[in-house]
């Protein structure tokens, strides 16, 4: 069934679904309603967008998005210094890898945008050209830490000839338009009381503070004429005391429409602070689509195209937003790193198939982790040169092949090789599927992590895999199914030998996630987290909410030092409102029972990289972190029967090519061993390790 007609659309056939309907922008037809909204995944190379960023993109547009948003966001000049691998765009090189970018797009069927900036003080003085930070008033980000200079009117002047001169660019690479970053940069520091706290021509008044901004869209409109699209990305709430509320941002956005805006991406918040960036783009724990309402409020008062995204996670809260009028546009851009092939599988009626978005925001922590984003659970995302996102069927003959183990790393094992087209057998110990993510999916706020879970446990029937629960696979076992593949993904578990002494009293995260351990209401524990991640302060909020006086110990010079500002503020939240003591830079020793008296409580031996003081803390109970011991019995039992002898040719695994390793002709099978079975690690590297595999199989 089809039918026709609805406002803003270019005629013709139109889907049942609300999400796969055209919508006409201005004079640009997109093919649906589905947006990966502007966002900076650093894969740029000299600050270009070459073969990484271009192919990441491609990937979206082979996958059916209607507009991919690249740079965000791409900076217009040098004292704009790229704070996580943005695209420099006052360079003139930057129009040839532009235009193939767009060119490659294009040829997809989807239209290609670009985010413009000048981040302002949003960025580090002491990088790129160490160039000062300009802004309104010498405010200091508490994000990233720079001192602005207080900018003159000649910055003014140079600035907004930079914001057309990197529009013209973005025209010339024939990108189907820009979009103004207007939340927590340059753009919009000038017209916030909360920023802008200037006397002169650029302040004072609400008309001179958009002296800035407006001298900006209307030299941009100069020098790309009538009929480029320009759009914005704004707050429509700062949600600051001293900031711009509805309805003062909504006045601001028709002085815009009157200067050349096309269209308006919804924002509700700021990025100033840790805090505020977990509020405005909101991680896993937090409701879906909380801003999605005000969205709708914004459209209602304004007569604009909308788009927005802000933790639309799934097809559903998508689909909403369309139907009911709440957007014109909604941007999945998480859901899409999870998935680029998310409208594709909508349009072919294969919804269910979507690997879900779990909200984990490993995809923004990565970036100042290790550099560049990662989706936490699709290792091809960033990848496209050398990963596929979808697996094609082996040539040549079909293998047998054995998995043992059940969590991220053997679901993903088993989910290639059946889909590769040989035969799996998937062994798992325990009665479920899941390994250490049902620990890490059993508090309230990472419930969503068992999605990693579920959809490979789905994904994995659909493939043919042949899943076996309860068998504890031992060498017999496995042979006994003449396998010519043996992938051991038998995961690892907690390390408490780094304990001098006292190893034997202490609990790990694993007891108090899996039950609480024998940990009462009113008891004290001391946490020793030294990991950094997150297992130790979900165990430490975990303990607090039951009402333990809990002290979260740590070598470390901060809390959670592997945990980034996307998910810290929730973890940090959660110690104040529960006065979670917190030490710093402190090493737990030993631990030993207190004397005759001591009614079984345990003293922790503290010490300190810094001093060799120790001092001690009387407690009810002591809890470890400090990642995983291999579990790796059954791997080494099987080695003597491997034809490789559990051997790993690293050029061939780094150039994408078949594991030939001979080291036992008289071997039966060959072996591996992938995740945390090898080393403590975490979920990304879990799937990475089984598809950069077994994609060569």
């Amino acid at each position: 069934m089809v039918f026709h007609g609805g406002n803003g659309h270019p005629g013709g056939v139109h889907h049942l679904d609300p999400l796969l309907e055209p919508y006409r922008l201005r004079h640009l037809t997109l093919r649906n309603r589905v947006v990966s909204t502007s966002h900076e995944p650093a894969y740029t190379e000299d600050g270009m967008p070459k073969d990484r960023y271009r192919l990441y993109h491609v990937e979206k547009g082979r996958g059916g998005v209607g507009l991919t948003m690249i740079g965000g966001s791409a900076v217009v000049s040098p004292d704009s210094p790229p704070a996580f691998g943005n695209m420099l765009l006052y360079k003139d090189e930057v129009v040839p890898w532009l235009r193939r970018l767009t060119d490659d797009v294009h040829e997809t069927g989807a239209a290609v945008m670009c985010q413009v900036t000048h981040m302002g003080r949003r960025s580090s003085n002491f990088t790129a050209d160490w160039l000062p930070l300009v802004y309104p008033s010498r405010l200091r980000e508490a994000q990233h830490r720079a001192f602005p200079k207080v900018a003159e009117a000649w910055d003014v002047d140079r600035i907004v000839r930079d914001y057309a001169d990197g529009a013209a660019r973005c025209q010339a690479a024939g990108l189907d338009g820009i979009e103004i970053e207007s939340y927590g940069h340059l753009f919009d520091s000038w017209v916030s009381p909360a920023t802008n706290h200037r006397t002169d021509a650029f302040g004072g008044s609400p008309e001179q503070r958009l002296t800035f901004p407006l001298r900006v869209l209307d030299a941009i409109r100069a020098s790309v004429g009538p009929d480029f699209i320009v759009g914005i990305r704004m707050s429509m709430d700062e949600d600051l005391p001293d900031g711009l509320g509805l309805d003062d941002a909504v006045a601001v956005m028709r002085r815009y429409l009157e200067h050349g805006i096309d269209f308006l991406s919804v924002i509700k918040g700021g990025l100033d602070s840790d805090a505020r960036l977990a509020a405005t783009i909101p991680p896993m724990g937090t409701p879906s689509a909380p801003f999605l309402a005000f969205a709708g409020e914004v459209r209602r008062r304004l007569d604009v195209p909308i788009m927005h995204a802000a933790r639309i996670g799934d097809v559903a809260t998508a689909r909403h937003a369309i139907r009911d009028g709440l957007l014109d546009l909604v941007g999945m851009t998480r859901p899409q790193l999870a998935d680029p092939h998310l409208v594709a599988k909508l349009a072919r009626g294969e919804e269910d198939r979507v690997r879900p978005c779990v909200g984990a925001s490993y995809c923004l922590d990565s970036i100042y982790e290790s550099g560049d984003a990662k989706c936490i659970h699709n290792a091809a995302t960033g990848r496209e040169q050398h990963l596929p996102h979808v697996i094609t069927p082996t040539v040549g003959r079909r293998r047998s092949a054995v998995v043992v183990g059940a969590g991220p790393a053997g679901l993903e094992a088993a989910r290639v090789l059946g889909e590769r087209g040989h035969h799996v057998v998937l062994l798992e110990a325990a009665d479920r599927p899941g390994g250490q993510v049902l620990l890490a999916s059993s508090t309230v706020r990472r419930r969503d992590l068992i999605g990693i879970i579920d959809w490979r446990v789905a994904e994995a029937k659909h493939a043919g895999v042949e899943s076996r629960y309860g068998v504890y696979a031992d060498v017999d076992t496995i042979r006994a199914e003449s396998p010519d593949v043996v992938v051991i993904a038998t995961g690892g578990v907690p390390d408490r030998s780094f304990l001098t002494t006292g190893e034997e009293l202490v609990l790990d995260t694993w007891d108090v996630l899996g039950g609480m351990g024998r940990v009462r209401a009113g008891d004290r524990v001391l946490v020793y987290d030294d990991h950094g991640a997150e297992p130790a302060l979900d165990a430490a909020e975990q303990l607090a909410c039951f009402g333990a006086a809990v002290e979260l110990v740590t070598p470390e010079r901060m809390v959670g030092v592997g945990v980034g500002s996307a998910n810290s503020p929730a973890y940090l939240a959660a110690f104040v409102e529960h006065d979670v003591e917190t030490t710093l830079a402190r090493r737990l020793v030993g631990v030993h029972r207190a004397g005759p008296g001591g009614d079984g409580r345990l003293i922790a031996t503290i010490g300190s990289d810094y001093s060799g003081t120790l001092v001690e803390r009387v407690v009810d109970h002591v809890v470890v972190e400090h990642g995983t011991v291999p579990n790796d019995e059954v791997y080494h039992a099987c080695v003597p029967f491997s034809t490789n002898l559990g051997e790993v040719d690293h050029g061939a695994l780094l150039a994408g090519t078949a594991q030939d390793v001979s080291a036992n002709p008289a071997g039966d099978f060959a072996l591996f061993r992938i995740g945390d079975a090898v080393a403590s690690r975490n979920i990304h590297a879990a799937v990475y390790d089984a598809l950069r595999l077994c994609i060569t199989v």
